[in-house]
């Protein structure tokens, strides 16, 4: 899943949450200037959008070490290198005067879990989604509904601990009353955004501004992916290969098409791909692979240089299959969760799906592309992940809260389940209750592991902490 979606998603649980009430530290990455430390930074792991990390996760020791209830949920969670855990929540109320689901910058102890300070955003058209990554300093960089990308640091002062905007640039003029979508930062130092709308830019290190349009009647409900040479942005349309020019100024080295299906399935968020675009293969990134949204939905690889095809095949064995999150990759090797018929809360979709529900059954399968092939290596179909699970290279175990077998009945009634499962054979490995649902319904949000091996996790109404 994406940043923009997994907003949304956090955006109609918080409100319909309120409903039934009223009725070891990492060091900054050398390669890319300016972020902070590696694989605690970036929602998807790293620039590459990887999903995966060098940090061994809880594995068969898992346990929920501590939780918090932070007022909100928060979908994008961050570690410094100082090891205090942040977070880009959205508030169930916040702000002087209070407004109903509002973005919040919050700072986490790193032991108990306990929110430490809390620093409200200014709210946009988007009803409080925040996107964002941690910089070398230890800020939240986060675009706001002002239209500025902010730097927000924490300082301990005689009283505690507080939060304030360090910095902020104002990119209003080139995105106008649009919202920001997606926000990363570059191996030359730039710090890329896009719009809902297909504005796509770049502020360079010296403050200036480059930016272009896509055109019409493409939108962007997907984070931004970066390589070394590049960036790759999908719309609900297309994939695109964009490179930014001495000023800054996007520009497209390639577009490729993809098939979007008749309408939204259901399980997805908008009508189109549900993936921000994996870069894998040769070189760390040789390759660029995305998931369409057909009515048998494909994995589609390119490569990343020229956008000539490496190849391509039914993205899951098992029918009636499809997804809303985006590969997590490991080598030449790419591993899909399904989330055909994750029942979303209404307001966070865009439009009807057919069929208008189906079954949340899971399952998550293994592709390896290898001399111009895609070949699958293992798929299971029980595996019903609720969050977009993290895939650990040094413990090879891929890491999530999931639900338990699927009986017809409500998606969201039982136990939620801290769950480990092997990379190389798909078998699960560890299966620990946590949580339990409707409280803390995971919602498919992005959970980050820290160097320690703990895996901070936002839910609907919590942030957990599950430690080995």
């Amino acid at each position: 899943m994406t940043v923009s979606k997994r907003i949304l998603i956090v955006v109609a649980a918080t409100i319909l949450g309120l409903a039934p009430a009223s009725s070891a530290t990492a060091a900054a990455s050398p390669s890319v200037p300016g972020m902070g430390p590696a694989w605690t930074s970036l929602m998807h792991g790293d620039p590459e959008s990887t999903d995966s990390t060098a940090f061994r996760g809880p594995g068969r020791g898992a346990h929920l070490a501590a939780s918090s209830v932070p007022g909100g949920v928060c979908a994008a969670t961050f570690v410094g290198s100082d090891g205090y855990p942040l977070s880009l929540c959205t508030a169930y109320a916040a702000g002087t005067p209070p407004q109903f689901a509002t973005p919040v910058v919050t700072l986490f102890h790193p032991r108990t879990a306990q929110v430490l300070a809390q620093l409200p955003l200014t709210k946009g058209k988007l009803l409080g989604g925040v996107y964002g990554f941690l910089d070398d300093k230890n800020r939240v960089v986060v675009a706001d509904g002002s239209g500025k990308i902010l730097r927000v640091g924490h300082h301990r002062t005689a009283s505690g601990w507080t939060l304030r905007i360090d910095k902020s640039t104002d990119v209003s003029r080139q995105i106008g009353s649009d919202g920001i979508t997606g926000l990363a930062p570059d191996y030359q130092g730039r710090t890329w955004f896009a719009t809902t709308g297909g504005v796509v830019g770049t502020v360079l290190p010296d403050g200036r501004i480059g930016s272009t349009r896509l055109p019409r009647g493409e939108e962007l409900g997907n984070g931004l992916t970066i390589r070394a040479a590049g960036a790759s942005v999908l719309t609900t349309h297309a994939l695109y290969e964009m490179k930014a020019d001495a000023n800054g100024v996007p520009r497209t080295v390639w577009r490729r098409s993809y098939d979007r299906g008749a309408a939204r399935k259901p399980g997805q968020l908008t009508w189109g791909s549900g993936t921000t675009p994996t870069y894998f293969g040769p070189g760390g990134d040789g390759w660029v692979a995305i998931v369409d949204s057909a009515a048998v939905p494909e994995l589609i690889v390119y490569h990343a240089d020229s956008g000539s095809e490496v190849c391509r095949m039914r993205a899951f064995k098992a029918p009636v299959q499809g997804t809303e999150n985006s590969p997590m990759a490991w080598g030449n090797s790419l591993v899909i969760p399904s989330t055909y018929g994750f029942q979303y809360p209404p307001i966070a979709v865009t439009g009807p799906s057919v069929p208008a529900t189906a079954p949340f059954r899971g399952g998550m399968t293994r592709i390896d592309v290898e001399d111009g092939r895609c070949s699958r290596v293992w798929e299971t179909t029980t595996d019903r992940m609720a969050t977009l699970p993290r895939l650990s290279r040094a413990d090879g175990m891929i890491h999530g809260l999931a639900y338990g077998r699927y009986v017809p009945g409500p998606q969201q009634l039982g136990s939620v389940n801290y769950a480990a499962i092997d990379f190389q054979t798909g078998r699960r490995v560890v299966t620990r209750q946590v949580a339990t649902a409707p409280l803390d319904e995971p919602l498919q949000l992005t959970g980050m592991i820290g160097p320690d091996g703990s895996l901070w996790q936002g839910t609907a109404t919590r942030m957990l902490k599950i430690a080995r």
